[in-house]
């Protein structure tokens, strides 16, 4: 499991803006280290984030997403007290899930 992401969650006029800063090396598969050898892949490939337990954005990744993504979406609805929840799934099957409360 992965390192905890930071989430920020804000409603306004019907309209819920996160932010979210996903903790992840996202390896291509093609960078050496200092010996030479490739560093195998290792980045997040599906995205899915819950407002509520309903998903509202789905997201497949590719290798070429950088270091420690950020993602910014609205979605309409959400209130002050409903619950953001963000999971993701890397090439390992590593998996991480975090939540956050509206503000």
């Amino acid at each position: 499991m992965g390192n905890p992401m930071k989430i920020r969650a804000v409603s306004k006029d019907g309209v819920t803006e996160v932010k979210v800063l996903m903790n992840h090396p996202m390896e291509t598969g093609l960078r050496k280290d200092a010996a030479g050898a490739l560093i195998p892949a290792l980045f997040i490939t599906e995205v899915t984030a819950k407002l509520n337990d309903k998903v509202v954005l789905q997201a497949q990744w590719g290798q070429s997403v950088a270091k420690n993504p950020y993602l910014g979406f609205k979605v309409k609805g959400g209130k002050p007290g409903d619950k953001v929840t963000i999971s993701w799934v890397d090439t390992s099957g590593d998996t991480r899930s975090d939540q956050a409360t509206v503000n």
